[in-house]
C-alpha cells in the first residue's frame, strides 16, 4: 500500500472514531427520551456528516455495499422481509454506529487491503448551492469542512467562531440578494446590509421571512462571536467557548441552511 493511501485510510479511520464517539451518546439519549428536541437536532446533523462519510469512502456509488447499508439502517423490516415504515431513531442511530464500525473494520482489514472505495476521488459536496454569490460558495463549503473538523477535534473556540462566519455570510448573501429596498422597514438599519451587526441581520432575515425562529437557540458566545476576534480576525480568549455552544451553533446554522434552502 503506497503512502498516500495509507494516509488517507488513516484520515478516514480517525473521522469515523469521531462520528461513532458521537453517535453512541446520542443513541443513549434517545433510547431515554425520543422526543428530546435538541437530541433530535443533534442526531440530523450527526446523521449528515455521516452520509457525507460513506459517500466517499463509498466512492460516490450508491449500488457500493456501504452505501447500501448506509440507507436500509434508516427501515424496519416486516417478518417477510419487506420494507416498512421507519425504525425508533435510538434504533437507527444505533444501526448508523454499526455501519461506521462496519467501515472500520474495512478499512483496517490486512489480508487483501480495505474494500472501502477510500481512494476513489468522490465528487464534492454542494451543500451551499442556494449562495446566490458564486464566488462565496467555494469559501463557505471550506469553512464548513473546517468547522467540522475543528467540532472533532475538539477545538470548540474555532468550531463555534467559523460556524458563526458561515451563518453571518449565507445570511448576508440572502438579504443582499432580496435587496436593501425590500427590506426596508421602520425599525430596520441605513447604510449597507454588510455593516449592520451581526444580530440586526439575523433579526432582519427572520422579519422578512428568509429564515425562521431557528436563531433563538443561538448561545449568548455565538451572538457575540465577533467580539471574541481581534482587528485582525484572529481569536483570542475572552470567554470559554463550552461543546454545548459549540454543538448548539452548529447546529443552528444548520437550520438556517434548510431555511435558505427549502430543497435540503
Amino acid at each position: 500500500m503506497d503512502e498516500s493511501l495509507r494516509a488517507q485510510i488513516q484520515t478516514y479511520l480517525s473521522h469515523l472514531d469521531g462520528l461513532i464517539r458521537r453517535g453512541r451518546p446520542l443513541r443513549d439519549t434517545l433510547e431515554k427520551d425520543p422526543a428530546s428536541k435538541s437530541a433530535i437536532a443533534a442526531t440530523r446533523v450527526w446523521q449528515e456528516d455521516c452520509g457525507v462519510t460513506i459517500n466517499q469512502l463509498s466512492g460516490g456509488s450508491k449500488a457500493h455495499w456501504l452505501a447500501r447499508s448506509f440507507s436500509e439502517a434508516f427501515l424496519m423490516r416486516s417478518a417477510a422481509g419487506s420494507a416498512v415504515e421507519g425504525a425508533a431513531p435510538a434504533e437507527i442511530v444505533n444501526r448508523l454506529v454499526g455501519v461506521l464500525e462496519q467501515a472500520v473494520a474495512s478499512l483496517t482489514r490486512s489480508d487483501d487491503g480495505p474494500i472501502i472505495s477510500a481512494s476513489s476521488e468522490a465528487p464534492p459536496p454542494h451543500r451551499f448551492d442556494f449562495v446566490h454569490n458564486l464566488e462565496l460558495r467555494p469559501v463557505v463549503e471550506q469553512a464548513y469542512t473546517d468547522s467540522r473538523r475543528a467540532l472533532e477535534q475538539q477545538r470548540y473556540d474555532l468550531a463555534l467562531l467559523t460556524s458563526c462566519g458561515i451563518l453571518e455570510a449565507i445570511v448576508t448573501d440572502a438579504l443582499e440578494h432580496k435587496g436593501l429596498g425590500a427590506l426596508t422597514t421602520s425599525d430596520t438599519p441605513a447604510g449597507k446590509i454588510s455593516d449592520w451587526p451581526f444580530q440586526t441581520r439575523l433579526a432582519v432575515a427572520e422579519k422578512t421571512g428568509l429564515i425562521r425562529s431557528g436563531c433563538a437557540r443561538l448561545p449568548l458566545v455565538a451572538r457575540t462571536y465577533r467580539n471574541l476576534t481581534d482587528a485582525n480576525g484572529d481569536s483570542h480568549s475572552k470567554a470559554t467557548i463550552s461543546e454545548r455552544d459549540a454543538r448548539r451553533t452548529g447546529q443552528v446554522l444548520h437550520v438556517v441552511m434548510r431555511d435558505l434552502d427549502p430543497g435540503r
